[in-house]
């Protein structure tokens, strides 16, 4: 299609919130988060802001890319939530990289970063841009209830970016939507208008985790089935498989559905946890500086989120 990937840069906090030390904050223990998630450690902003993180990220990738600030036609960010509501998080990145282009940001939750990958693909299409920086990037902590055991140990904050030239690396990309926020929703917060009826909510996420968890498999499992075959592929040929690292027991109940071998799977949820729209390029980039992938590689991503969205996509690795 229109795009081949570049470089990838990831950032997270420095701090690492182990299991252990979760326990000391609510009523857990390291056994019951490691069999119910997978998860052993997340990173936790301290000092950090999600516009340094997002920034670190950026300058990464374009390092990698070997491209400059200059060079960029467009920014987009995916984030539930950036450091201001206005402006948005991508008009930071642009600041502080030192960049001139359009930017903007996207929100899709947890698959935000594969919808951004979605929107850049248009612009290439109409020719409109030869260079594009999509960075994902949440800092979660800050919408947690922090005494609600269920949620909060399930999430970190950090993210990744990557650069995106011309090229025909995308091979086939599908979004989805399916309005509900009963399962899953993070509420506004204050509302300062003196005469505002309704009242405000605490703006930390609600989950019914057993709603997720279906809607997760089974967007998970359709949605690589059918970006597979929409690139005229087999199952089979499939050499990587980058799913969202929301929960191991999903990935796991997904690729059980599903013909590529789950040692293809890639997973990191032990040490960052769910970081939203960071998950899966924070994983795309430890598998680029790792030599993991190789020129050629048949890539496929899938996430789903709040929305409720989902989203899966296959690529052909070919950055150099």
């Amino acid at each position: 299609m229109s795009f081949r990937i570049l470089g990838t840069g990831k950032s997270v906090p420095d701090y690492v919130l182990t299991n252990d030390e979760m326990a000391t904050i609510v009523d857990t223990n390291d056994e019951w988060i490691r069999t119910r998630s997978g998860i052993r450690e997340r990173r936790i902003c301290t000092t950090e802001t999600p516009s340094t993180l997002a920034t670190q990220a950026a300058e990464r990738a374009l390092k990698d890319a070997h491209v400059s600030a200059q060079e960029l036609d467009l920014i987009i960010c995916a984030t539930i939530r950036g450091e201001y509501i206005s402006p948005a998080e991508a008009c930071v990145i642009q600041k502080n990289i030192g960049a001139t282009c359009p930017a903007f940001d996207l929100n899709a939750a947890c698959s935000g970063f594969l919808y951004a990958l979605d929107v850049a693909d248009g612009f290439f299409a109409r020719k409109r841009v030869k260079k594009v920086l999509v960075v994902g990037m949440d800092n979660m902590s800050n919408s947690l209830d922090w005494q609600d055991r269920s949620t909060c140990v399930l999430f970190g904050d950090g993210g990744g970016a990557a650069v995106l030239g011309e090229g025909d690396g995308l091979l086939s990309i599908h979004i989805t939507a399916q309005g509900d926020y009963d399962c899953l929703a993070i509420p506004r917060g204050e509302n300062t208008n003196p005469r505002y009826a309704n009242g405000s909510q605490r703006p930390v996420l609600k989950m019914n985790g057993r709603d997720v968890y279906k809607f997760a498999v089974n967007a998970m499992s359709k949605g690589l089935q059918k970006a597979v075959d929409d690139a005229g592929l087999k199952q089979e040929q499939i050499n990587w498989v980058i799913p969202h690292q929301a929960n191991i027991r999903i990935i796991d109940a997904a690729a059980a559905k599903l013909q590529i071998p789950r040692e293809r799977y890639f997973c990191n949820i032990a040490s960052y946890g769910n970081t939203s729209a960071g998950s899966i390029p924070i994983a795309l980039d430890e598998m680029n500086k790792e030599g993991i992938l190789k020129n050629g590689d048949l890539i496929a991503m899938s996430a789903f989120g709040g929305g409720l969205t989902s989203a899966s996509c296959v690529i052909r690795w070919n950055k150099d």
